[in-house]
C-alpha cells in the first residue's frame, strides 16, 4: 500500500474531475512546479493508484437506451463456478460493470442496452451459454440521480 500525502490526494482529486487537464495546469492547481507534479503523477501511475484514463460518454447521445441492474445467483459455489461466470461476463459487451458480492446474491451486474427486449436477449444468451446463472433479479433504472467518478477523498489520508 502506498502512502499518499495531501499533494498526492489533491492530484487525484483534480484528475478524477478533469482527466484531460494539461500537466502545467495540474501542477499549478496542486501548488507544484511542473517537474515535481509530473514525477508524483508517474509515481501514482507506477504504483497502480491510477489505473488509467477514460472518457465519460453520454449514452443518450446515441439514442434511447436502458440501464438495468441484475442481481445474480449461481447454480454452484465452487471456485470453478465463480471463475467460469466471471470469465463469461467479459464477453458480453452490454455488461458494463460487475461486482462479486458477499451476502445474499453472488453478483451484481450493470447492463446498458437499447431496450428491454435487447436486455432479455442478453439474459437468454447467458442462460443458453450455460455460464452458471441459476436465478437473476432485474432492476430497471428509471432515472439517474447521482454519478460520481472519483473517490470520497475526505476518507483518504489526513485530509
Amino acid at each position: 500500500m502506498i502512502r499518499l500525502d495531501a499533494r498526492d490526494i489533491e492530484i487525484l482529486r483534480v484528475l478524477s474531475a478533469e482527466g484531460r487537464i494539461t500537466k502545467t495546469e495540474l501542477a499549478e492547481r496542486v501548488g507544484l512546479s511542473p517537474t515535481p507534479a509530473w514525477e508524483r503523477l508517474k509515481k501514482l501511475e507506477k504504483a497502480g493508484v491510477i489505473e488509467g484514463y477514460g472518457t465519460r460518454i453520454a449514452y443518450k447521445a446515441f439514442g434511447p437506451h436502458v440501464t438495468v441492474f441484475v442481481a445474480c445467483e449461481l447454480a454452484g459455489h465452487r471456485v470453478d463456478d465463480f471463475r467460469i461466470f466471471e470469465e463469461a461476463l467479459q464477453s458480453y459487451e452490454e455488461i458494463t460493470w460487475a461486482w462479486a458480492l458477499g451476502g445474499g446474491f453472488d453478483y451484481l451486474i450493470q447492463v446498458v442496452t437499447r431496450d428491454i427486449d435487447s436486455y432479455q436477449r442478453l439474459i437468454d444468451r447467458m442462460l443458453a451459454d450455460r455460464v452458471g446463472l441459476a436465478r437473476y433479479y432485474t432492476y430497471i433504472v428509471t432515472k439517474p440521480i447521482k454519478a460520481t467518478y472519483g473517490l470520497p477523498f475526505g476518507l483518504l489520508g489526513d485530509g
